[in-house]
């Protein structure tokens, strides 16, 4: 955000300025997804009295006036996630007390309790991000969650903050675009899919790859556009079949075609290993009909039968959320049918409800149901998401990570002994089951039965299961539980009743740390924590303050650790980074044996090559400090990239390939799929032998049934050479597949 006076704009231009932001309120009063009263329109009148007046002087680093940003918030908040005038008034003044001389008490004298309450909550997460190259992301993380506890509208302001922060983030460096959009696919996204935001969620999830991978990003947009009137041709094919069957039966409805998440499309081939043109099912057909409540289902499957009365059905993709509908509140029915010319396509079926719920989250509920508010319907959203959030003393990283796991999981359905019907993640065991029912069953459970059997605790649940659990007022958890449980709740509680006596040690050596800290004249804040963790190489500040509070670590090494204290956490891990004879050559004198080069000075660092991507020269990679293991380099798109990045941005360093063509040799695998034919092994072999491959590594070649396989590990010196031997290997006859391991 910068400042200005206004000096270098024209009176037409701010009298335009002025007219914009006008007509952007008063969009923002049209568009709301609730009726408001004069009372609510009242509210946010004075909201936006306030934001405007506060953020006069600020401009945003694009140069537009700052208003535009709340305002826009607050279109989110109010069209999209479909809240009230409390929410959307907060919204315009989200920013205010952060930047402004306007504090909470004068919000609440203003305007009434819940508005300040949700202002301070989301100031409160705005000055919980300190710097970033000092502090753990995670803490960040998991301290904006516990957020929850005080008002659900906080979170869901901050994801329509983040939202339209993702929208606009073309002017700032590709390094923060990139820090930015990894927190937001690592976190937010899968926040918003937990609350049933989808069109948030996919929004984010675009705008994710787009600066995570913007290459990538590109390609899959371009190639949709080149697909598109196809696409839109095949689903007026399918839709003119369809349509008078639905006629003839007096149903109500609509039907369109919609295409598949850019990011949906890139896992697809992620998880697949497969090409954009391998994806097949990239587009969908939604009927969303009319009915009244009682004939919601009965409707569903009329269009059900109407459909496969046309199309086969693939019986194993059959997804019932109506009968069963998702935690999230989704209900629809999807089926995958054999369309024209041989392709599969989903139809999704929907009534209004349904969609409305779908699009909206909670938020919708209450429009459908009497005597249930927006108060309540808030309680409900956040009871989606209390369990993740019950074991405040966690370890920041694994409890962020426990949290994204149950935020994306799919579910299965499974009973109780008297038929209730329970939705746990897919998984999930007979254990995770017990604490489901209540914390105090799960932790006295001495074994389960399943479907009348009794099984192991460890036991993997299925959908349709029967479960009974038995207790027993003597037993107690024992550390192999962590082992049988996999749901955040089970695991956070089973944690806590093992780690009582661990916690009080830790409390004791957090006080002795502070007072011994203080006679060697260091403050400790986060920032020393941090330190301290990495210098006695420990994941967690709990870890430090247990061996404080043991004596594990005593005076001397304290006083050691103060003494090579240095102000700048990127020098103090640079004194920690070891030179091995495993690390690649580095002769600072012989600039071609220096291949990367870190940081904004362009620093010739030490520096491993990551296992879990193997980058190789002119790959787009980053540097990552590690504790133990120096600076390992990662593609930018290996599977660890953003969880890296969001969880330990301090650590991620800039990193830049410099011309040392023939200093360095690098390992890649590439894999290869297709018909088996005479000769097809020495073809590939004369390609790989004109490639200007430094050596074979290793070649592994099997034929199944027809179906040619190969791995073949070679040396190359960038990936230059690598690609157009992909390239060359895949215009052999045949080959239906090459890429890289």
């Amino acid at each position: 955000m910068t400042h200005t006076n206004y000096a270098y704009m024209t009176e037409a231009e701010i009298e335009l300025e002025n007219k914009a932001i006008a007509q952007q309120y008063k969009e923002l009063l049209k568009i709301s997804y609730q009726t408001l009263s004069e009372e609510d329109k009242k509210l946010i009148r004075k909201a936006f009295d306030v934001a405007v007046d506060a953020h006069k002087e600020q401009r945003r680093k694009s140069g537009e006036a700052y208003i535009f940003h709340p305002i826009a918030v607050a279109k989110i908040v109010g069209s999209e996630i479909g809240l009230g005038a409390t929410s959307i008034a907060a919204a315009l003044m989200h920013d205010v007390v952060e930047d402004t001389d306007i504090t909470v008490e004068q919000i609440e004298q203003w305007f009434n309790p819940k508005v300040a309450k949700i202002v301070e909550g989301l100031t409160k997460m705005a000055l919980l991000e300190p710097d970033p190259h000092i502090s753990m992301q995670a803490e960040n993380y998991r301290k904006m969650l516990l957020t929850l506890n005080d008002d659900v509208r906080v979170i869901l302001i901050k994801i329509a903050d983040r939202l339209h922060n993702m929208q606009t983030m073309e002017s700032m460096v590709d390094y923060k675009q990139a820090k930015i959009a990894s927190e937001t696919l690592y976190i937010y996204a899968p926040l918003a899919h937990r609350l049933g935001l989808f069109n948030i969620k996919t929004q984010l999830e675009d705008l994710g790859l787009k600066y995570t991978e913007p290459t990538v990003y590109q390609d899959i947009v371009n190639r949709m556009k080149e697909t598109t009137e196809e696409q839109q041709e095949y689903i007026k094919g399918v839709s003119d079949i369809l349509k008078h069957s639905l006629d003839q039966e007096h149903i109500e409805y609509s039907m369109k075609g919609r295409p598949k998440s850019i990011y949906s499309i890139r896992k697809k081939m992620k998880a697949q290993n497969v090409t954009f043109d391998e994806v097949y099912d990239k587009f969908a057909l939604r009927i969303i009909y009319k009915s009244t409540p009682h004939d919601e289902k009965f409707i569903a499957w009329k269009i059900y039968s109407i459909v496969t009365d046309h199309f086969r059905p693939s019986p194993n993709r059959l997804r019932d959320w109506i009968s069963s509908p998702k935690s999230t509140g989704y209900e629809a029915l999807h089926i995958t049918v054999m369309g024209p010319k041989g392709r599969w396509v989903e139809i999704q079926i929907r009534s209004e409800r349904m969609d409305e719920i779908a699009e909206k989250g909670y938020a919708a509920h209450y429009k459908y149901k009497q005597g249930v508010t927006e108060e309540n319907t808030l309680d409900m959203w956040l009871n989606q998401l209390k369990e993740a959030l019950e074991n405040a003393e966690t370890d920041a990283v694994d409890f962020v990570e426990d949290f994204k796991l149950s935020l994306y999981s799919k579910e299965i359905y499974v009973f109780t002994p008297k038929g209730q019907i329970k939705s746990l993640p897919k998984g999930a065991t007979a254990l995770d089951f017990a604490f489901c029912i209540h914390s105090e069953v799960g932790l006295h459970t001495r074994g389960t039965r399943v479907n009348g059997r009794l099984v192991p605790l460890n036991h993997v649940l299925n959908s349709g299961d029967q479960v009974e659990v038995i207790t027993s007022e003597n037993k107690k958890p024992s550390p192999s539980w962590l082992e049988y449980a996999t749901t955040s709740r089970a695991r956070n509680k089973i944690k806590n009743a093992l780690n009582e006596d661990t916690k009080k040690i830790a409390d004791d050596g957090k006080e002795q740390l502070q007072r011994k800290l203080k006679h060697l004249k260091v403050t400790m804040n986060e920032k020393v924590v941090n330190e301290m963790a990495t210098y006695f190489r420990l994941k967690t500040s709990q870890e430090l303050f247990y061996r404080v509070g043991a004596g594990v670590i005593d005076n001397t090494q304290l006083k050691e650790f103060a003494s090579n204290r240095n102000n700048t956490l990127f020098n103090f891990f640079k004194k920690t980074i070891k030179r091995s004879p495993s690390l690649p050559v580095i002769d600072s004198g012989n600039a071609k044996a220096d291949l990367l080069v870190f940081g904004k000075d362009k620093e010739k660092l030490d520096y491993k090559l990551a296992t879990c991507c193997n980058p190789i020269s002119g790959d787009n990679v980053f540097g990552f400090v590690t504790i133990n293991d120096g600076i390992k380099v990662h593609r930018t798109d290996c599977p660890n990239a953003i969880s890296l990045r969001s969880n330990y941005a301090y650590r991620i360093l800039q990193a830049q390939w410099i011309d040392a063509s023939s200093a360095m040799n690098f390992e890649a695998t590439i894999n290869i799929i297709g018909l088996d034919s005479a000769g097809l092994t020495s073809e590939i072999t004369k390609i790989i032998m004109e490639s200007n491959v430094v050596n074979i590594r290793s070649i592994s070649l099997s034929e199944d049934a027809g179906i040619f396989k190969g791995s073949i590990t070679v040396i190359v010196q960038n990936n230059e050479i690598l690609k157009k031997m992909m390239a060359n290997i895949k215009k052999i006859g045949g080959i239906e597949k090459v890429t890289r391991g």
